[in-house]
């Protein structure tokens, strides 16, 4: 069911991380982090941080759908997005890394599905106007990136080895820069503004076809790197509970919420 306030998707992301959990599925680590992100979204319209609080919460609820119903589709067995369906297949790769993880949904999400919701969540409107508060995400996932960063590097703890290569490889798992993607889904989203009909549909197909391929270089590696990643891997935390445990918070204070949008700590 698609959730209508961003109350709604902080509870749709808890049952999924709390079935991830008890379940040991690597579902649960996007999910984990994407309840982080939505959390301080929430925290921000409450406090008034963004230029139209309604509209934030218009986009980012259109915005967590895009992902909750592609993981639907996924489970039922139909066809989500492709980039999608990557990322959600590599769930089952017991030797990806949880950085790998990560970015694959991040991939998906932000380079695929932003500027989607961007322009519907415009729709009507003029498109320009929401650029600040989309540029806002930015800051937001910014101002977690070094938790974040401390995180993984508490469960992958050998995971520094990859920038060895960064000097002379093309791999995208080095080059992955969530500025970038977010730069690129405001260009996209430009560009959809634009288009109707058959024009979206195929502009939006296009899209979804390069951002797999992208998808497809983060968990397919070549030469040394393949090695490195095995090395990360042998020593990183293997337990999609304790590591859903670590990157939801636990033990930490993070919003929570019931059906009528009341905010609680924990």
């Amino acid at each position: 069911m698609a959730a209508s306030t961003i109350a709604e998707v902080l509870l749709q992301l808890e049952k999924i991380i709390t079935e991830s959990r008890r379940t040991g599925n690597r579902l649960g680590i996007f999910a984990s982090l994407y309840y982080k992100v939505t959390a301080r979204v929430k925290e921000g319209i409450d406090k008034g941080e963004f230029e139209d609080g309604a509209r934030m919460e218009r986009l980012d609820v259109l915005f967590a759908n895009r992902y909750l119903s592609a993981l639907e589709t996924w489970q039922s067995g139909g066809q989500p997005s492709a980039c999608w369906k990557t990322a959600l297949e590599s769930t089952r790769l017991s030797s990806a890394l949880i950085l790998q993880h990560l970015l694959l949904g991040v991939n998906a999400h932000i380079n695929l599905d932003l500027g989607i919701a961007a322009v519907e969540a415009m729709q009507g409107q003029s498109f320009p106007d929401i650029e600040k508060d989309f540029d806002s995400i930015n800051t937001i996932i910014s101002s977690l990136t070094y938790e974040v960063i401390n995180e993984i590097n508490q469960m992958s703890p050998l995971v520094s080895l990859m920038g060895l290569h960064s000097a002379r490889t093309e791999s995208i798992l080095i080059q992955f820069s969530i500025t970038n993607a977010r730069d690129g889904a405001w260009c996209f989203a430009e560009d959809l503004n634009k288009r109707t009909g058959a024009e979206l549909a195929a502009l939006i197909a296009k899209r979804d076809q390069s951002i797999n391929t992208l998808a497809g270089a983060l968990i397919h590696l070549k030469g040394t790197l393949r090695f490195t990643i095995w090395l990360i891997h042998l020593f990183e935390w293997k337990d999609p509970a304790r590591i859903i445990d670590l990157l939801y918070g636990y033990k930490k204070t993070y919003i929570t919420v019931n059906a009528t949008g009341t905010g609680t700590s924990r």
